[in-house]
């Protein structure tokens, strides 16, 4: 089972649970964190929900060697369905995993996402859906892919940085710490590892002492003025564009190092050259 489910003291902790993947995400992860998410939302006794990574990641991206596309929910042979060879295909199965992950701004009950070890790529599109983003000091958070792979198909970046951070976040690839991922407000707040799940407990303690009704009314009001700002069109803007940085020849090089190398060594090849993508500041 990609997720596991478990509500304790009106908190329902829906974990992502592929460790031996760091977490990557596919189609069939996807799906099941939406179906998760619903089902969060549809239970009485859950007035919060914290999302969460298990093992030594929160999420490292997408799941690049298995692919996105796991085949669930189709009937007829699979020559019969859409691939990714043009592309309207392309961004049709962009939009399609893109639309699962904005369940979680959608449902009526407030998220934390809890970050630790790596949230890349994908794991950025999940987290950044999420209310309220709590990071351990050291957690490693940024979109990669994008020296050469697409750019992100649900796109949070702006909201939370700006146009200036959000441009060199994804124009370089590089990656923020928790600790630095709150000064710029990426995060609401980042706290030793040791702490993170005492940090995250006690907020979502806080948030369940208000009836879901009352938080059902905030959460919607804020989202709203956010979709004022357009959030909806920006989100099927970012797909179809993801879909069209995938015609780059960055992106084929980068999968028939894949094929011929290796997963790991075509990472090696695509990362080398910026050292070890962190950005720092001078405190």
């Amino acid at each position: 089972m990609t997720i596991a489910f478990e509500v304790r003291n009106s908190v329902a902790y829906i974990t992502l649970n592929r460790p031996e993947r760091r977490n990557a995400q596919n189609m069939r992860a996807l799906m099941d964190l939406h179906g998760a998410m619903l089902e969060a939302d549809d239970l009485k006794e859950v007035r919060v929900i914290v999302l969460q990574g298990a093992g030594k990641d929160f999420c490292a991206g997408g799941d690049l060697e298995q692919g996105m596309d796991s085949g669930e929910g189709r009937t007829f042979d699979p020559v019969d369905y859409r691939g990714r060879d043009n592309f309207d295909d392309d961004a049709w199965g962009t939009e399609r995993s893109s639309t699962l992950r904005l369940i979680i701004q959608e449902i009526h009950k407030p998220v934390i996402a809890k970050i630790h070890g790596h949230c890349l790529a994908v794991g950025t599109d999940i987290a950044l859906n999420c209310d309220f983003l709590i990071a351990a000091d050291d957690a490693r958070i940024g979109f990669p892919a994008t020296r050469g792979l697409g750019s992100p198909a649900n796109h949070m970046w702006l909201y939370h940085l700006g146009p200036q951070w959000t441009k060199r976040m994804l124009m370089t690839g590089d990656m923020l710490l928790g600790k630095d991922a709150e000064r710029l407000g990426l995060v609401l707040k980042s706290v030793p590892r040791d702490k993170l799940d005492e940090e995250v407990d006690a907020l979502a303690a806080r948030l369940a002492l208000v009836e879901p009704g009352l938080q059902a009314t905030h959460k919607r009001i804020v989202n709203l003025g956010v979709e004022l700002m357009g959030r909806g069109t920006l989100q099927r803007l970012a797909a179809e564009n993801d879909a069209r940085a995938h015609q780059s020849p960055a992106f084929s090089e980068f999968f028939g190092n894949v094929k011929s190398l290796g997963l790991k060594e075509a990472l090696r090849i695509r990362d080398e050259p910026f050292g070890d993508s962190i950005i720092r500041f001078d405190d």
